[in-house]
């Protein structure tokens, strides 16, 4: 028995041999390291860290075993979901050659790709979704809606940079801040751009309270910050019962290609304030949003092979995304501040900021930063009208890219 032979022979078929001895193996070392950093970030820094460590694990796991010589054993085949989209490939829309040749991750990849997860979490988000103060001040909807800007001026800088009409709708809304409407909407126009674009948004959303404050203070002075706001009225049962009803039926028939997302989040809701399906909201809030977190990071992160990671188009949707936040941010600062005016100096415009998709993360920011200025102000509710509105907004910007990119 040749036992250094078989010795050889096992070091040169391993992973590790692999790396330097498979054409562009480097390029997964450096999407391995990548993954251990988001690790560290989701884990040591707190960034997102539900999402996040899912998401650096799934990008560990596929670029582990997919380039590394384990073949049919593989968890990830991104050339079963190329030949799967492919029109002119004998396997356009086979089933069956995505089951029968299939790794764990590209079942798990089925429910991103269906949209099935991010309409998902957004019933668990709607389950926990107060929309009282939008209710309260219905003006908030106007902030939100302004704070969909980045949304629209990324789109076309995405298109002046090279990008494709669906591939620039998808870098831009990752100005709405919302991590599953930017999934969702992306794997329907670009979904070979899913892993960067992913990465972005919920860095970004990780990274308000470091983003939004100076952007806050150049667009709003002293005067405005210190505004002190009055107590919103209270909002009676029967309006938060019928409010995801009328939403519903009301955005669904303007835009049908919102109907995923909408619906899912109103659903959540009317579970949350009907009072006779608790142990549904309690589901939608804590158990079937937890599930669907694990599937829809680790699938996500599996999208991130080196292959389609790591290009100059990368760089320009991080760039890209960064731009699309802090337009939005300015939107809804602006229009914060046209209600300071319009209202006589009763509003702070500071709320606007919390008018991206980022609940309750924006809405405390506003909080924040107000308290600095003036410690008898309680912005928190006043902002999660805008917050809470920037949810929907950010559903309907995604329907109508959709609508005219799908």
């Amino acid at each position: 028995m040749d036992i250094i032979g078989t010795l050889r022979d096992l070091a040169l078929e391993s992973g590790f041999a692999a790396f330097f001895f498979t054409d562009g193996g480097w390029k997964n070392i450096i999407m391995i390291l990548i993954a251990f950093v988001l690790l560290y970030l989701g884990i040591v820094k707190k960034f997102e860290p539900l999402l996040l460590c899912g998401i650096a694990f799934g990008c560990l796991l596929s670029n582990l075993s997919y380039f590394v010589g384990l073949g049919d054993n593989a968890l990830y085949h991104p050339e079963l979901w190329e030949a799967f989209l492919d029109e002119a490939s004998p396997y356009y829309h086979s089933y069956g050659h995505i089951m029968s040749n299939a790794g764990l991750l590209d079942f798990f990849y089925i429910g991103v790709k269906a949209g099935i997860y991010p309409s998902l979490i957004f019933m668990g988000v709607g389950a926990m979704t107060d929309f009282g103060p939008l209710l309260a001040n219905p003006k908030s909807l106007l902030l939100g809606a302004a704070a969909q800007l980045g949304v629209f001026i990324a789109f076309f800088g995405a298109v002046l940079l090279g990008f494709t009409g669906p591939e620039a709708a998808s870098i831009g809304i990752i100005g709405g801040a919302d991590g599953p409407t930017a999934i969702y909407l992306t794997t329907k126009l670009a979904p070979q751009l899913l892993g960067p674009i992913a990465i972005a948004a919920y860095s970004y959303m990780a990274l308000i309270p470091l983003i939004q404050p100076p952007i806050m203070k150049l667009f709003t002075t002293e005067k405005m910050r210190k505004v002190k706001m009055e107590q919103a009225r209270e909002v009676s049962k029967t309006e938060k019962i019928v409010f995801p009803i009328v939403v519903s039926t009301f955005v669904i028939l303007l835009l049908p290609s919102t109907a995923p997302l909408v619906g899912c989040l109103m659903l959540g809701n009317l579970f949350r304030e009907c009072g006779v399906t608790d142990r549904l909201s309690d589901t939608a809030q804590n158990a079937l949003m937890n599930i669907v977190t694990i599937f829809l990071a680790t699938s996500v992160g599996a999208t991130m092979v080196a292959q389609n990671f790591l290009n100059v188009s990368t760089i320009k949707i991080i760039l890209l995304g960064l731009c699309a936040f802090a337009i939005s941010t300015v939107g809804g600062l602006l229009g914060g501040v046209v209600m300071y005016k319009t209202s006589g100096g009763r509003i702070n415009p500071l709320i606007g900021s919390a008018g991206v998709s980022a609940v309750p993360m924006a809405a405390r920011v506003s909080q924040d930063v107000g308290r600095k200025y003036n410690k008898t102000n309680f912005l928190l509710m006043h902002a999660m009208g805008p917050n809470v509105a920037g949810v929907i907004g950010s559903a309907i910007a995604a329907g109508f890219l959709l609508s005219v990119f799908g």
